[in-house]
């Protein structure tokens, strides 16, 4: 009875999370168009989507920790205030520069999803919470992965503007939204905000379970984002496609995300260090696929698949491992997680455009192999330490 009621609060969460996060990701497919609009190069036109990456992560360092300590409704509220004026100035922007700052505060105010997964944590017992996690994730890599399939479409059709325009009148309808049916939490902390922020180094030096499972996270992710970064500029090279193609390769990592379900329910049952190295072969093997698909659209797209079912039961898996402890601090520890896991994402943003112009597609998918075979090696050397304080 308890989970049935729980049910829609947690499908309203992963519908959120999806739609906000893929504010993150709506540039990808379209730097080509806005490195013509500005007349850029492509590693110079990359920095929107680093700059977004960079602005996610100081989001998640300052203001997820606040879930701890703050009503989750007010901090919903003052975001959204500055997260749709952000939007627009996207939209309007009239050189690269704007584009980019705009793009950073995006980031920024888009770092709420990772407040409804320590969330679902918390309604969840421990027989359920992989579950928990495991739909609110479904939908925020869905909206990850969808996102890129409607920037996409829409950008080919109508520009890259009239994304930025859609997702504000996007953001003002969750706004109200969650504001009517989202359940209030008001936490307990009763600590200045300089103590809960310190509060975020011990849990990093006391859990060695944390500090592993944010670095696995920072490197597979390090390799999907110079994936999605360079795979535009492949297509435009190669294969002579444009934003509605590249972004359509989304529509593929979906059927990934949505086993997501099926991935936390399998964490409640099997051992978790057997998930994540199964997880980080199927990377691996995303990678060689990838390093002999430069012509083939094939290949590409058997790829895509592994690599976003092996990034989603590495991340799944790590938060599984992270929430079991500390729930009076979820949200700090997902904090210091989330913010290894998009550091190295803004990382790999900037590693796969320059490997790209300076090696092409094969230097890429080298890197990519490098990445993923180093959460390989670090696995077997400390998954002893992987559960432990």
């Amino acid at each position: 009875m308890k989970q049935q009621l729980m049910d829609p609060v947690l499908y309203l969460m992963s519908a959120a999370a999806g739609l906000v996060v893929a504010n993150l990701y709506y540039n990808q497919p379209l730097l080509h168009q806005i490195a013509v609009t500005f007349q850029a190069t492509e590693s110079a036109v990359s920095n929107v989507a680093l700059s977004t990456q960079l602005g996610y992560a100081i989001g998640l360092f300052i203001i997820i920790p606040l879930g701890d300590k703050i009503s989750n409704k007010k901090i919903l509220r003052i975001d959204f205030l500055v997260m749709i004026p952000s939007i627009i100035g996207a939209a309007i922007s009239n050189s690269l520069l704007l584009l980019i700052i705009s793009s950073f505060f995006i980031g920024f105010n888009s770092a709420i999803p990772q407040l409804f997964v320590p969330m679902a944590a918390e309604l969840s017992d421990d027989k359920g919470r992989g579950r928990a996690i495991g739909i609110v994730m479904s939908g925020l890599l869905i909206g990850i992965l969808g996102s890129r399939v409607i920037s996409g479409l829409i950008g080919e059709q109508f520009g890259w503007r009239m994304m930025y325009y859609a997702a504000t009148i996007i953001m003002f309808a969750l706004f109200f939204l969650l504001k009517k049916k989202l359940p209030g939490i008001n936490p307990n902390y009763n600590g200045s905000y300089n103590s809960l922020m310190k509060s975020l180094w011990f849990y990093f030096k006391t859990e060695a379970s944390l500090r592993l499972a944010a670095f696995r996270g920072a490197l597979a992710f390090a390799g999907l984002s110079a994936f999605w970064t360079t795979l535009v500029f492949l297509m435009e090279d190669s294969f002579g496609y444009g934003s509605g193609v590249t972004g359509a390769f989304g529509l593929l990592g979906v059927v990934g995300a949505m086993a997501a379900t099926i991935v936390g329910k399998i964490n409640d049952r099997i051992n978790k260090n057997m998930i994540l190295l199964f997880s980080a072969i199927l990377l691996v093997i995303s990678w060689v696929i990838f390093l002999f698909s430069s012509n083939s659209m094939i290949g590409l797209i058997i790829g895509v698949i592994l690599i976003d079912l092996g990034l989603q039961a590495l991340h799944i898996t790590n938060q599984n491992i992270i929430f079991s402890k500390n729930p009076e601090a979820r949200n700090r520890v997902n904090t210091i997680y989330m913010v290894s896991f998009f550091i190295g994402g803004a990382v790999g943003t900037s590693l796969g455009a320059n490997t790209w112009e300076a090696f092409g597609w094969m230097g890429v998918s080298v890197l990519g192999l490098i990445l993923s075979m180093s959460i390989i090696i670090i696995h077997l050397i400390f998954q002893k330490k992987s559960f432990s304080k």
